[in-house]
């Protein structure tokens, strides 16, 4: 079986260790790819510096997180950004709103996000969000977006069925994490509801491992888990949803096959 691990930290600190050891069994377990996210810029560098060191199966993303907006500058931000897509990151992002930790003022994080935006829509990669406890923003902007022809993904997916529906009216994609192997989700037809086209999964790593490995660090070689939880509850076998989800995350992506 393969798989695309559509979101992973990969450049983080919690990796540092054994972070070759980690890719490799990523590889073993069947990984055709790996996206490592860079949500923040010295997040994006490291992540560029990793996927420099596997070619053709680590890519990377560049952009801000919510988290930082207060630091965001769209004169400096925004042309670092581009520097990366330019240089070959896939995707911007992780950007988008959190109103559940508010580390940033929300009008702070809707003028990054919004910077963002339009960043992916000038240079025509698609972006990745973040969304937490923010739906009625986050859905009158990630509109908009469709509208002016962003492509998206919305990451580790735990809002509304209401803000999936604008999502995927947008055009745009949605990945789920190891979050739904957890007993305390029970919203199945969520899971059900996203298109088979649409659909992506992730680590989210070293975040958010999933049963049975709960409260360990995550890593991508544990997306399968995953994969098979969404696999049965959409009835499907998990080899082929995987072989569907691959192709999903390479065009997503443009990823080289």
């Amino acid at each position: 079986m393969t798989f695309v691990d559509s979101h992973a930290h990969l450049a983080d600190p919690a990796f540092d260790g054994d972070r070759a050891e980690v890719i490799a069994r990523a590889r073993d377990a069947g990984a055709a790819a790996l996206v490592c996210i860079g949500e923040s810029l010295l997040a994006a560098d490291r992540a560029r510096l990793v996927a420099e060191q596997y070619p053709r199966l680590v890519y990377w993303t560049a952009g801000v997180h919510p988290h930082d907006a207060a630091d965001f500058d769209e004169q400096s931000s925004i042309p670092a950004i581009r520097a990366h897509a330019e240089s070959g990151a896939v995707a911007v992002g992780e950007c988008g709103l959190d109103y559940h930790y508010e580390h940033s003022p929300r009008l702070r994080q809707q003028a990054a996000f919004a910077a963002q935006l339009e960043l992916a829509r000038t240079i025509g990669k698609p972006v990745v969000v973040h969304a937490r406890e923010a739906d009625e923003d986050m859905r009158a902007m990630v509109a908009e977006a469709g509208r002016a022809g962003v492509r998206g993904v919305m990451h580790c997916f735990t809002g509304s069925e209401a803000l999936a529906r604008t999502a995927l009216d947008s055009g745009w994609s949605i990945s789920f994490s190891g979050i739904v192997t957890f007993k305390k989700w029970t919203d199945i037809e969520l899971l059900r509801l996203v298109p088979p086209d649409r659909l992506l999964a992730e680590s989210d790593a070293p975040y958010l491992a999933p049963v049975p490995y709960r409260g360990k660090r995550n890593e991508p070689a544990w997306v399968p888990f995953t994969i098979a939880r969404l696999a049965t509850v959409r009835n499907v076998d998990q080899e082929t949803l995987s072989a569907k989800l691959t192709d999903n995350a390479r065009a997503f992506f443009d990823l080289a096959r």
